[in-house]
């Protein structure tokens, strides 16, 4: 398990955050799975343990929108946690993931028994800006800052002991979806960055220099 305090973790503290994992029942993901889809049934909370994913949900036309990123530390499928909702949102794993899967009814009951339900609600307070598309988030930022910027989470959020933690696990087309953006001005901004040295030369994305990096994305 990541040792990275963040999430849902950071704010109910380690006693608390072993104690829920020890009530759920382990499940890994592998890359690219789906560890819940849009449309189905709720019932259950997923507490993310290692992994980076993405959620995405789908507008009218069925195009796919990223919404937000998570990684160990974060709740997963937690807004629809309930049976009679569905969920609203897709997450796949970007990584390897491994996740403890409780049904809602339990985790409700874990909330109440260690009072804790209002750093419950702080945490979908501050998960209410992802309920808009990634794109939307960042639509008043040039291009080369919004582009940083996820380039940035996504690095950000990789396990402090994944082999490869500095790659940009997204192909060129998968930014530029993500952000809105033509693929000619993702390619444009990738090249900047590159000029600049915030990320290596060759095919690969891989970030060269994290402060030069943060400072393209504004931070």
């Amino acid at each position: 398990m990541s040792n990275v305090l963040r999430g849902f973790r950071a704010l109910i503290g380690e006693r608390l955050w072993d104690a829920l994992v020890s009530e759920g029942a382990t499940r890994s993901f592998p890359s690219g799975s789906f560890l819940l889809r849009q449309g189905d049934p709720g019932g259950s909370v997923l507490v993310l343990l290692r992994g980076r994913v993405q959620v995405t949900g789908h507008d009218q036309q069925g195009a796919e929108l990223l919404v937000s990123l998570r990684a160990g530390g974060d709740l997963v499928g937690e807004i629809a946690g309930v049976p009679q909702m569905t969920r609203t949102a897709s997450v796949q794993a970007i990584d390897h993931c491994t996740a403890q899967v409780l049904t809602a009814e339990k985790f409700r009951d874990f909330l109440k028994r260690n009072r804790i339900d209002g750093h419950f609600t702080d945490y979908l307070l501050g998960k209410l800006s992802e309920t808009v598309p990634y794109q939307m988030q960042l639509v008043h930022f040039t291009a080369r800052r919004r582009l940083a910027r996820l380039m940035l989470e996504l690095v950000v959020l990789a396990d402090p002991g994944h082999p490869d933690r500095m790659r940009v696990p997204f192909s060129q087309e998968s930014l530029a979806r993500a952000l809105g953006l033509s693929r000619s001005t993702v390619a444009e901004q990738i090249a900047a960055l590159r000029e600049l040295g915030a990320l290596t030369a060759g095919r690969r994305l891989v970030v060269a220099d994290l402060d030069k990096l943060a400072g393209s994305a504004g931070l």
